[in-house]
């Protein structure tokens, strides 16, 4: 009969060479009836701006019709308005309705909106009312946009920063200039295409006598 023989162990693998990483222990299976992690659960929407309806809407509605889309946005009343009537919607809201402050005129630059790449917005105040508004329009580069200068005095030096920081002409400001920046300085720095460290190179060298960056 043959001997029995010893219950031999498996051979150990052998070591890893020099330089070479060990190779990692393989997962253990998981258990037969494991339920699956459920999904991660969508994001949930956000608000979304609604039809905004007060008298003084419908009033606006019954002068410029389709020319103006009312909104609200969390509590934000504002106005977009065709820039064909922007003024005369402006002036009633001076007129009519107590808009008597304008708190600013800025301006949104949507580079990716090919035929309407500004958004121009005026924020009003009504001191009686205790009331705000926003009124914008949009526009494609180039086209200018109408100066309330003539409805608030505010509003000159608010076109004048407009006009330096984004390029946007007010038609009928009566000294349209740059407010910020030097006369002579090049580019627009609150446009999307204007980098973040850039600077105009050429007044620099001419105007402080240094390379651009120093």
């Amino acid at each position: 009969m043959p001997e029995d023989k010893p219950d031999q162990k498996p051979a150990s693998p052998p070591p890893p060479a020099a330089g070479e990483k060990p190779a990692a222990a393989a997962a253990p299976p998981k258990p037969a009836g494991e339920p699956a992690k459920p999904a991660t659960p969508a994001k949930p929407a956000g608000p979304v701006p609604q039809p905004w309806e007060s008298e003084m809407v419908e009033r606006f509605c019954r002068r410029f019709g389709s020319g103006i889309d009312p909104k609200t946005y969390l509590g934000q009343n504002y106005i977009v308005a065709d820039p064909s009537i922007v003024y005369q919607l402006l002036q009633m809201l001076r007129d009519s309705e107590q808009f008597d402050y304008c708190v600013d005129v800025t301006a949104v630059h949507y580079p990716q909106r090919k035929d309407q790449e500004f958004d121009v917005v005026w924020i009003l105040y009504s001191f009686p009312r205790n009331e705000r508004v926003r009124v914008k329009t949009m526009l494609k580069d180039g086209d200018p946009a109408p100066s309330v200068v003539a409805l608030w005095g505010t509003a000159n030096w608010l076109e004048r920063e407009c006009y330096d920081m984004f390029g946007i002409r007010f038609e009928g400001h009566p000294d349209l200039r740059r407010i910020l920046l030097p006369d002579g300085w090049k580019g627009h720095p609150l446009r999307k295409e204007y980098g973040i460290t850039q600077q105009d190179s050429e007044w620099v060298k001419l105007n402080l006598g240094i390379e651009s960056g120093q």
